[in-house]
C-alpha cells in the first residue's frame, strides 16, 4: 500500500484548517511530523496534492479529485470509530421493533428519524405485521417494542397511542355505485370484498369470510391498489387514501351503517419500564409523543 488512511486524514485536516500549523495542533502532532507524512504521501503517489497560496494551504486540481474520492472512505471510518465508542459506552447495537402495517407511515418515520439523531450508532430492525398477526407476535416476545393493535384482554397491559380510522370505499366507476342508496349487506354481497389478512390466515380453509366472493391481500398497499383499480370494495385506512378521496378517485360507499370503523393502536414493551435501557426508553417515549425534537 502506497498511502495510509492516516495520511489521508492528515491531508483532510490541512484542507479543513487551511494550514499545516493549525492541522498539526488539532491532530496532536508536530508540524514537522505532519509535513513529513504529507510529503511522503505525495512522493509515493507521484502527484502534487497541496499548494500554498499566501499563508493558506490549498488542494491542487489533482488533490481535489483524489481527496473527493477518498472522502467517503474517511467518513465511513470515522463513523465506524464513533460507533465503537458508543458501544463501549453501553449504547445498544440493535433494537427490534414490531409495527402494525396500519400505523401511519409519516409518524413512524418521524420517530425513527428523531431516534437516529440521538443514537446514530443503534440500528433499528423493523418488522411490519398485520392485525391478525398481533397476538402470536406478542406471545413470541422477540422484539423490544411493539406498536400494534391488541386483543381486548391485553389492552390494560399496553399504552394507547392513536386510533386508525377505516372507511368503506370503492373506485368511482365501480358498478356498486349505480345501486340506489343506502346500500345494505345484500347489496355488498354481490361484489368482491378486498380484505387485508396475514399469510397464515390466507391459507386457512375454514376461515370465515364476509361475502361469497372476496379477495385477500397480505399488504395494505396491495389492497389499496386493488380497490383503486376497481377489483372490489373494502375498508381502507383513511389516512393512507386521503389523496384519492380528495381527487374523487375513491368514493365512500353510501352504506346504511358501518361505513366508518376505528382500530386502536397500542404500545407494548418487552420489559418493565423501570428496567428499560436508555435507547428503548427513548424509542417508547418518541412513539408516545413525549420526546419529539425539531
Amino acid at each position: 500500500m502506497k498511502t495510509t488512511l492516516e495520511q489521508w486524514q492528515l491531508l483532510q485536516a490541512v484542507v479543513n484548517y487551511g494550514s499545516f500549523a493549525r492541522a498539526a495542533t488539532v491532530c496532536h502532532r508536530s508540524q514537522s511530523s505532519l509535513s513529513y507524512q504529507i510529503g511522503l504521501m505525495q512522493q509515493r503517489l507521484g502527484v502534487s496534492l497541496l499548494k500554498v497560496v499566501g499563508r493558506k494551504a490549498e488542494l491542487t486540481p489533482m488533490g481535489q479529485q483524489l481527496l473527493a474520492q477518498a472522502s467517503p472512505l474517511l467518513r465511513g471510518f470515522q463513523a465506524l470509530e464513533n460507533r465503537a465508542l458508543a458501544l463501549k459506552g453501553g449504547e445498544r447495537a440493535r433494537l427490534d421493533l414490531v409495527v402494525d402495517s396500519i400505523f401511519p407511515k409519516s409518524r413512524l418515520f418521524t420517530v425513527l428519524r428523531h431516534f437516529q439523531q440521538i443514537y446514530p450508532s443503534t440500528q433499528i430492525h423493523l418488522t411490519e405485521v398485520l392485525r391478525s398477526e398481533r397476538f402470536a407476535t406478542l406471545q413470541q416476545r422477540r422484539a423490544d417494542v411493539y406498536i400494534i393493535t391488541s386483543p381486548n384482554e391485553m389492552v390494560a397491559a399496553g399504552k394507547w397511542l392513536l386510533n386508525v380510522d377505516f372507511v368503506a370505499v370503492v373506485q368511482r366507476d365501480h358498478p356498486i355505485l349505480k345501486l340506489p342508496p343506502p346500500l345494505c349487506q345484500n347489496d355488498l354481497a354481490r361484489y368482491p370484498l378486498i380484505e387485508i389478512v396475514s399469510r397464515d390466515q390466507q391459507q386457512l380453509a375454514d376461515r370465515q369470510v364476509a361475502t361469497a366472493e372476496n379477495w385477500t391481500f397480505t399488504t395494505v398497499e396491495a389492497a389499496i391498489e386493488a380497490v383503486i383499480n376497481g377489483v372490489g370494495y373494502g375498508w381502507l385506512p383513511e389516512e393512507r387514501i386521503k389523496t384519492q378521496l380528495l381527487n374523487g378517485e375513491l368514493v365512500v360507499l353510501p352504506l346504511l351503517q358501518g361505513a366508518h370503523r376505528t382500530t386502536s393502536v397500542y404500545l407494548f414493551l418487552n420489559e418493565n419500564k423501570s428496567d428499560l435501557d436508555e435507547q428503548t426508553a427513548l424509542l417508547a417515549a418518541l412513539f408516545e409523543g413525549n420526546e419529539l425534537i425539531s
